[in-house]
């Protein structure tokens, strides 16, 4: 599949999964034990997997993980989270990870927001 049609959100996605499917014919024993246990942590529990794609968010701010915080904006999306609840969630992060998570949150979580509510319109 070829990216130029794509938004840069949709073509990080993109070439994440690519990456991943590669990744996955390769080492078939170690990505399916790695996806078990992504699935288990993920799953509905005393936290609501909304809070958990936010904590993602903001793990992935702090380790400044280009694709994990488009992964986990999209994810909050999916879940249901408000642009004011990833932008506290963000702020959250910030407190922690000062500049550096500040710089990711205004521009990828922002454009990530944006573009991919373009997608559900």
């Amino acid at each position: 599949m070829d990216v130029q049609g794509m938004n840069s959100t949709e073509a990080a996605l993109y070439q994440y999964k690519e990456g991943l499917g590669t990744f996955t014919k390769k080492m078939p024993e170690f990505a399916s034990q790695f996806n078990a246990f992504t699935e288990e942590c993920f799953k509905e529990g005393a936290l609501s997997q909304k809070d958990k794609q936010l904590i993602a968010l903001g793990i992935s701010l702090f380790s400044r993980d280009e694709y994990c915080i488009i992964y986990h904006t999209k994810g909050c999306l999916d879940q249901g989270c408000s642009e004011e609840e990833i932008l506290e969630a963000v702020g959250v992060t910030a407190a922690f990870g000062g500049g550096p998570a500040m710089s990711q949150a205004v521009t990828l979580v922002q454009e990530c927001m944006h573009e991919l509510n373009q997608i559900k319109q």
